[in-house]
């Protein structure tokens, strides 16, 4: 099944051919004019309608399984979007995992207050030794 009109489901079918796969019957569904699920069109091969009443237990499966792939791709998305934001420079940086990263976050507020400290003053965070706190210095001042 295609989340999508003819267009998506003919390019999935030119994709099947070319991998000479005919064995599968592959449906397209289409949202309805206004988006309305009782406008929605089933699609069968291509070009043909294949006609559900809007009342269908068939047509509201599939429109389930449609909008439960719609929700799972969006949960991903979400997620991947959530986890780039929580990422930093800091997480680059070899060394410094998460309870370090949360100790210089701690003691400095932000990122940007860690990249203005010296060395001297990122070793006064616990867990960062000197060595480590001249290669966070280093990274954030080009050496």
């Amino acid at each position: 099944m295609i989340d999508g009109g003819r267009g998506q489901l003919n390019r999935v079918l030119d994709v099947l051919a070319e991998l000479q796969i005919d064995s599968i019957i592959v449906l397209g569904i289409s949202k309805g004019e206004g988006r309305r699920p009782e406008y929605d069109t089933v699609w069968i091969g291509g070009n043909k309608r294949l006609d559900l009443a809007p009342n269908s237990a068939a047509l509201h499966l599939l429109q389930q399984l449609r909008d439960e792939a719609h929700r799972f791709a969006i949960t991903g998305h979400r997620n991947r979007r959530q986890k780039q934001r929580r990422r930093s420079e800091i997480d680059e940086i070899e060394g410094v995992g998460p309870k370090r990263k949360r100790e210089l976050l701690t003691h400095f507020g932000s990122v940007a207050a860690i990249k203005g400290a010296s060395a001297e003053e990122l070793a006064k965070v616990p867990g960062i030794s000197k060595k480590l706190a001249q290669e966070i210095y280093g990274v954030f001042h080009d050496g």
